[in-house]
């Protein structure tokens, strides 16, 4: 029987790590969830990355708590998109990348490698500004100065990396529980309003009928449903060592499963908790301007009468603008292997992928400014939210596929399921789109 793909994959997704971490057989829940914990962590810091910070205060300043939902539908959507991601992986034993490059023309994988490269930049050029405005709040170091300390970042994760991939995974973790920690404290002192949380889980029409809700609703969209995501998710997964039987791959899925949506869910309480602070701290105290992290930093302490909380603000915005670097470092020598068949050094692929984001960053900040850099976060986010239907709906076709995917082909139900979120995702984008371009 002909194989449903036209070629085997020439390497190994991500080949230096790939089936390095042992599996325990036959063994209870909880350890065999904790040998498969760990991909998830890397997935959720690229949703509470600094962009997610200037989106989530952004709509909690502006619109109080109206956005909750839009977050709360974004995690739904990527906790689903996940599944199908980290499904592909183990189930066809390669990530995305090298599933596009194998079906599909020449001319279209270069054109979804670029679409992808430009969602890394935009990504990057966050987790670059978020982490040099950490440092400028915490230390004073100039911005300008920051963007360019973060080159060493790079460096940082090629030597941990090398240590194995269980310790990068720790480290995503501790800088996780840094970031609960502080965001619990931040929550209990702001004290807001329960009732107003609960209304803004609910749907409302503003969001879509309000230009200015929409295009900070998109800006979350793209924060929280992030493209490359679901490239490296498909890659990272097959670290683990499995077998290439169907009751291992299932067992891989079941816990790679519960392993993402944990981690998700995290990344949701995170990314409520931001905007339900700034919607407490700033929009309840008709501070409705507040949509820059600096501008937040400065209000925090005096509206909630805490010294600690600009603090531990600023301390929560460097851990995860250095969890964020992992994910786009590590996305994007997957995505250039898998579409190009190129492998070059990993820390090569890392400088080239950080230089992209530092340099646009460097000169926008030196021509324009530090009082653009909101504005630009909030931009790279919308950017991120337009190239994601580029990898949702290969993603959907091929997870969909009996032939690709044999027993683990999506139920029909499931399908359709994916195909709504995919037709929503496409829908606003086209709708933000005409808005921008003055057709609306």
């Amino acid at each position: 029987m002909s194989s449903p793909w036209r070629s085997s994959p020439k390497m190994k997704s991500l080949s230096e790590v790939f089936g390095t971490i042992p599996v325990p057989a036959g063994s209870g829940f909880w350890k065999n969830l904790r040998a498969f914990m760990g991909p998830g962590f890397l997935v959720a810091v690229g949703y509470m990355d600094p962009g997610n910070w200037a989106t989530d205060l952004a709509g909690g300043a502006s619109f109080g708590y109206t956005l909750l939902s839009v977050i709360l539908v974004s995690s739904i959507f990527a906790i689903i998109l996940q599944h199908l991601a980290l499904k592909l992986g183990v189930a066809s034993g390669r990530d995305l990348a090298q599933a596009c490059g194998d079906a599909f023309s020449k001319p279209v994988a270069i054109f979804l490698w670029i679409v992808c490269e430009l969602a890394i930049a935009a990504c990057d050029l966050a987790e670059v500004i978020g982490s040099a405005l950490a440092l400028q709040l915490l230390f004073g170091i100039p911005i300008l100065a920051g963007i360019v300390i973060t080159i060493f970042d790079v460096f940082l994760i090629l030597y941990f990396q090398n240590k194995g991939f269980k310790v990068i995974e720790s480290i995503v973790l501790s800088l996780l529980i840094v970031i609960v920690c502080c965001f619990a404290y931040e929550l209990f002192i702001s004290q807001p309003s329960i009732a107003g949380i609960l209304g803004g889980l609910v749907p409302q029409t503003s969001v879509v009928m309000n230009p200015s809700q929409l295009y900070v609703a998109i800006g979350i969209l793209g924060a929280t449903v992030m493209p490359h995501n679901l490239y490296l998710h498909s890659s990272i997964v097959q670290t683990r060592a499995i077998k290439d039987t169907v009751e291992d791959k299932e067992k891989a899925i079941k816990y790679a499963t519960w392993d993402s949506t944990i981690s998700l869910g995290l990344a949701f309480f995170i990314n409520a908790g931001i905007l339900i602070l700034a919607a407490a701290a700033f929009h309840g105290n008709n501070l409705k301007h507040v949509a820059d992290i600096r501008d937040a930093y400065q209000l925090l302490d005096p509206v909630l009468g805490s010294q600690l909380a600009s603090i531990l603000f600023a301390v929560a915005l460097l851990a995860s603008g250095q969890n964020a670097t992992l994910t786009g470092t590590l996305a994007g020598q997957i995505v250039m292997e898998g579409f190009l068949d190129l492998r070059i050094a990993p820390w090569l692929r890392r400088l080239i992928t950080r230089l992209i984001a530092i340099i646009p960053a460097f000169f926008i900040t030196w021509i324009y400014g530090e009082s653009k850099i909101g504005e630009l976060l909030v931009f790279s986010q919308v950017v991120l939210s337009m190239q994601l239907s580029f990898a949702v709906i290969p993603l959907v076709l091929f997870t969909g596929d009996k032939q690709k995917m044999g027993k683990f082909a999506n139920s029909p139900l499931l399908q359709g399921i994916v195909w709504v979120i995919t037709a929503i995702i496409l829908g606003l984008n086209m709708y933000l789109l005409a808005q921008v371009l003055g057709f609306l």
